[in-house]
């Protein structure tokens, strides 16, 4: 079997959790002896080949009117004309094309569509390709991935999501199988008319265990605590929340955030925030922040779809406090591996980083249940085993009966691919915002 990846970024562009888990993804399922090829936009003009780590990724350059991985962030009128030309970037279509051509895959496993759009879909199909699709985000609901507007959740689309989200729901008919990243992330889309026609299923994201954080959990002096925050820096993620709630408390602890976002929230963010009591580390390894830390804050206040770091947070036997929703709930569980705060009760943050502080034995008992609470989603094999196994049914249920015409590789341009570095991809810390 030979699967075409689709996504917006690949290592070492890394926007969020999607690019960490597909990079696992495209390399363990070629281990397992799967021909794997991936697609991805890139900062240059053209499509461009490079083989990275034993997998061939192709980049092409982004069609409209900026690439979309950056911490500038641009006017709000280049915005709206980017989201209104990906709503159906026809552009982007060619690129597609001419990789299935070079490479002829048997299927394609379609991640994040920001920058290809749904046209991706439709030169897929024209090229008789069953289409797997992965829910990481909110991205067919809404331009910007979030539903997230004025510092508020987004409880329906608005009158401008909804213009230009026209005809998706009828276009992803064309979709064999559908796969999200949560029960949460599923619902909420199919919910909303889309993949009629697509058997569904939900595989939750998957870190690579560290065997070496297997024993029992670290001890060390209670005083002065330490939070932490790592991640992409944005509103939606809730950082400012979480800073203001901190200081608030004014207790014997320290806030740690790790991680950059666009440059103008990062400058209010330290603006807001006491450098004696909060510290700012850019990129770091996730790990060994983790290491340096004794709670984790997911302090999200948008439907954060999954929450990858939530599990990397407990896999480290740290207590997490988590939003109450989204998919956040299918990893922490109120008083078995951390605790749920609300964005819609502000001060339920502080409540809990103030119980936490002050119960020691409840921080203890949290951090010592956490690794087991999530060894599942530790289980990288598992993952691979859930993929491949959706991959291979598809593809037997839609075998197209006709051969596709035979394509003349002579006529294409000739790519010279190039080899590159392992990217550092694990690092959670090394996230951007995209459009927005």
């Amino acid at each position: 079997m030979k699967i075409l990846f689709l996504n917006a970024f690949y290592a070492p562009h890394i926007g969020g959790g999607a690019e960490i888990v597909l990079r696992h993804l495209a390399e363990g399922l070629q281990r397992r002896g799967c021909e794997v090829v991936v697609l991805a936009t890139g900062p240059e003009a053209g499509l461009h080949l490079q083989i990275q780590d034993g997998v061939p990724v192709y980049r092409a350059g982004l069609e409209n009117g900026y690439w979309h991985y950056t911490q500038q962030r641009p006017s709000r009128l280049s915005r709206l004309g980017w989201h209104y030309r990906d709503r159906y970037n026809a552009g982007m279509r060619r690129y597609v094309r001419e990789v299935i051509a070079r490479e002829q895959p048997d299927i394609v496993l379609s991640n994040n569509l920001t920058g290809w759009s749904i046209s991706a879909w439709d030169e897929i199909s024209a090229a008789g390709l069953p289409i797997v699709q992965v829910l990481h985000d909110l991205y067919l609901l809404c331009p910007k991935d979030t539903m997230f507007k004025r510092g508020r959740r987004c409880q329906h689309q608005c009158g401008l999501c909804s213009a230009l989200r026209l005809g998706h729901a009828a276009a992803s008919a064309q979709v064999a199988t559908v796969i999200g990243v949560s029960r949460f992330v599923l619902e909420r889309i199919v919910g909303q008319g889309y993949f009629s026609r697509a058997s569904q299923h939900v595989v939750h994201n998957c870190t690579p265990a560290n065997p070496g954080l297997g024993g029992p959990p670290r001890r060390r002096n209670d005083y002065p605590l330490r939070f932490g925050y790592i991640g992409t820096l944005s509103e939606n993620k809730g950082v400012d929340w979480l800073i203001e709630q901190f200081q608030r408390l004014g207790i014997d602890a320290q806030l740690h955030i790790a991680g950059r976002g666009k440059q103008d929230y990062e400058a209010r963010l330290r603006a807001m925030a006491d450098p004696a009591k909060v510290s700012f580390l850019g990129y770091c390894d996730t790990d060994e922040f983790m290491r340096g830390i004794d709670v984790l804050v997911v302090p999200s206040r948008w439907t954060e779809p999954f929450g990858l770091v939530a599990v990397e947070g407990c896999a480290n036997h740290l207590p997490v406090i988590a939003s109450h929703v989204g998919g956040l709930p299918e990893i922490i569980r109120d008083e078995v591996n951390g605790l749920l705060c609300s964005p819609d009760a502000p001060d339920s943050l502080g409540t809990a980083m103030l119980g936490l502080y002050i119960d020691g034995d409840l921080r203890r008992q949290l951090g010592s249940q956490a690794r087991a609470s999530v060894l599942p989603l530790l289980d990288m094999e598992r993952m691979l085993d859930q993929y491949q196994s959706i991959l291979r049914e598809t593809l037997q249920g839609t075998r197209s009966h006709h051969e596709p015409e035979p394509v003349d590789h002579a006529a294409l341009p000739r790519l010279e691919p190039t080899g590159i570095r392992q990217a550092d991809t694990a690092d959670t810390g090394r996230r951007l915002a995209a459009a927005d």
